[in-house]
C-alpha cells in the first residue's frame, strides 16, 4: 500500500493541493469546538475530574485534527489519521456509555462492544463500499445511538433527549455524506462539509449527555450518603 498516494473521493476536491477542499477542511473546526464547549460547560459546574469524559472529548478533538489533515493533504496516511480516531471514539464511547447510562459492569460492556464489532463486520462484508458512497460503515453507530437513546428514554433518563437529538442530527449528517458525489453537478462544492458541521452538533449533544450524567450520578451519590 502506497501511504503517500493521492486520494480524491469528495466533490469539492478537483485537484491535488492543500486548499482544494477549503470548506471540507475548515468545517472540521466543528469537532474541536464541540469538544471545547462540552468541557467548558462541564468545568463551569465545578464537578470533579471525569477521566473517561476527558478521554472522549480529547478523541473528539483528535477527530477534527485527523479529518482536517485528510481534507488538506489527501493521502492514504492522512486518511488513516482521519478514520482511526473515529473508530477509537465510537468503540470507547460505547464501552463507557454502557456503564454510565445503564450501570453495566466492565465485562458486560466489553461484550457489548464485541457484539457491536461483530454486527459492524457482517454489515461491512454484506454492503459494498460503493453503496451509500462509503457511508455504510456508519449505520451501526447510528443504530447504536438510536438504541441507547430509546433505552434511556424507557428508563426515564434525564438526558435521553440529548441522545435522541444527536441521533436525528446524525441521520441528517449521514444523508449529506452519502449524497456528496451525486450532488456535484448541482452543487460543485458538494455536501460533505455539512457532514462535518452536523456531526459536530451531534457529538456536542452526546458529550453533554455523557458529562452531565457524571455530575448527576455524583450528586445522587452525595445525597444518598447524606441520607
Amino acid at each position: 500500500m502506497e501511504f503517500t498516494a493521492y486520494i480524491d473521493i469528495y466533490c469539492e476536491r478537483t485537484q491535488p493541493g492543500l486548499w482544494s477542499e477549503p470548506l471540507n477542511a475548515a468545517t472540521n473546526a466543528a469537532f474541536v469546538l464541540a469538544a471545547w464547549l462540552c468541557w467548558r460547560h462541564y468545568g463551569q459546574k465545578g464537578a470533579p475530574f471525569d477521566k473517561s469524559g476527558a478521554l472522549l472529548m480529547s478523541l473528539v478533538g483528535l477527530i477534527g485534527i485527523g479529518s482536517g489533515l485528510f481534507h488538506t493533504v489527501a493521502t492514504r496516511w492522512a486518511m488513516l489519521a482521519d478514520v482511526i480516531p473515529i473508530a477509537i471514539f465510537i468503540h470507547a464511547f460505547l464501552f463507557f456509555a454502557l456503564q454510565r447510562f445503564f450501570g453495566l459492569n466492565r465485562i458486560v460492556s466489553v461484550a457489548g462492544v464485541l457484539g457491536f464489532l461483530g454486527i459492524s463486520g457482517i454489515l461491512d462484508v454484506a454492503l459494498p463500499h460503493e453503496v451509500l458512497n462509503g457511508s455504510g460503515g456508519y449505520i451501526p453507530p447510528f443504530g447504536a445511538l438510536v438504541a441507547m437513546g430509546a433505552a434511556m428514554l424507557a428508563r426515564n433518563h434525564p438526558y435521553s433527549d440529548h441522545m435522541l437529538i444527536a441521533a436525528a442530527v446524525f441521520a441528517a449528517s449521514l444523508m449529506f455524506r452519502t449524497v456528496d458525489m451525486m450532488a456535484c453537478e448541482a452543487m460543485p462544492i458538494g455536501t460533505h462539509f455539512l457532514w462535518h458541521t452536523l456531526n459536530g452538533v451531534a457529538l456536542y449533544m452526546v458529550g453533554k449527555a455523557y458529562l452531565r450524567s457524571y455530575v448527576l450520578k455524583r450528586n445522587m451519590d452525595h445525597n444518598t450518603g447524606e441520607a
